[in-house]
């Protein structure tokens, strides 16, 4: 009472004034008026304990609905939501419930469905962005090949997806099979490195016959560049009702066959550079070794 006691020397007194005027039914603001009393923290200590007259509380049905509204809001409701049920304006509906911590959003199953969808789609477009990328930076770091980079790169190509000599079947012949356009675009730029005439490759297509086959002998003749004399028949590979094939689709185009005619003597150049590539990496990781 310090400060009360510095402003307002005789506060008791004062203090007795105001809880008789209270008393008598006046208003805080009538109590300051009378008192000079302009401090509003002061005036309600002078009051303090006395109950406001009758005549200045809210109508018992403003009590009802600001109860209700704290109900309401208690259970989650937003202020629009409120507004109809209680048909009361958004002024008073925030005045009532300001206090009261702010509900969790409630969504349906499927407003939480769609939330759930929309957030894996925006992940995936990051992803595929990122993949993108990387892919890119990649591709451009390569640049330009030279002749023994390709040379190289052929021969590890051909050793991982070419047809091998076995000393339990001797096979001396150059065959590569795949189904990637970029693998036999490589391939025959790697043959033509080596002196490869074209007119030592014969081609075949190799499908399901339940796809597309004529669209696909387009596709590879096209992709290689060849007369359609080049092209032995295409195998066919019978459909088993039993299974269900996932290689479908209009990208689907079977496998390439790329045979070199009198390709003994390159196949042994080939398999003696492919040892010579182990030898080589071997040798070269020999000082990162412990």
């Amino acid at each position: 009472m310090g400060h009360t006691h510095g402003t307002y020397a005789d506060f008791e007194g004062l203090r007795e004034r105001a809880v008789a005027l209270r008393r008598a039914g006046l208003s805080l603001r009538q109590i300051r008026d009378q008192l000079k009393i302009f401090n509003n923290d002061i005036l309600n200590q002078l009051v303090e304990g006395e109950p406001p007259p009758a005549r200045t509380k809210r109508p018992n049905a403003k009590d009802d609905l600001r109860e209700r509204a704290r109900e309401l809001r208690l259970q989650g409701r937003t202020y629009d939501q409120i507004e109809a049920e209680l048909g009361c304006s958004r002024s008073s509906v925030s005045l009532w419930v300001r206090d009261l911590p702010r509900p969790e959003r409630r969504r349906s199953p499927e407003e939480a469905s769609a939330i759930a969808r929309k957030g894996w789609e925006q992940t995936l477009r990051v992803r595929d962005e990122e993949r993108r990328r990387t892919k890119e930076e990649a591709r451009l770091a390569i640049g330009a090949l030279s002749a023994r980079e390709l040379f190289l790169v052929g021969v590890g190509l051909y050793w991982a997806k070419g047809g091998k000599d076995k000393p339990y079947d001797r096979r001396e012949n150059v065959t590569f099979v795949n189904s990637d356009p970029g693998m036999i675009r490589v391939y025959l730029a790697w043959l033509h490195l080596l002196g490869v005439e074209p007119e030592r490759l014969r081609f075949a297509v190799m499908i399901h016959e339940s796809a597309d086959v004529c669209g696909a002998e387009r596709y590879w003749a096209e992709l290689v560049g060849a007369a359609p004399s080049s092209f032995n028949k295409t195998a066919l590979k019978k459909h088993n009702p039993k299974t269900v094939r996932k290689n479908t689709g209009d990208d689907y185009r079977g496998c390439l066959v790329i045979k070199v005619l009198k390709g003994a003597d390159l196949y042994r150049r080939i398999e003696g550079s492919w040892y010579g590539i182990v030898e080589a990496a071997h040798e070269a990781d020999q000082p990162n070794r412990p």
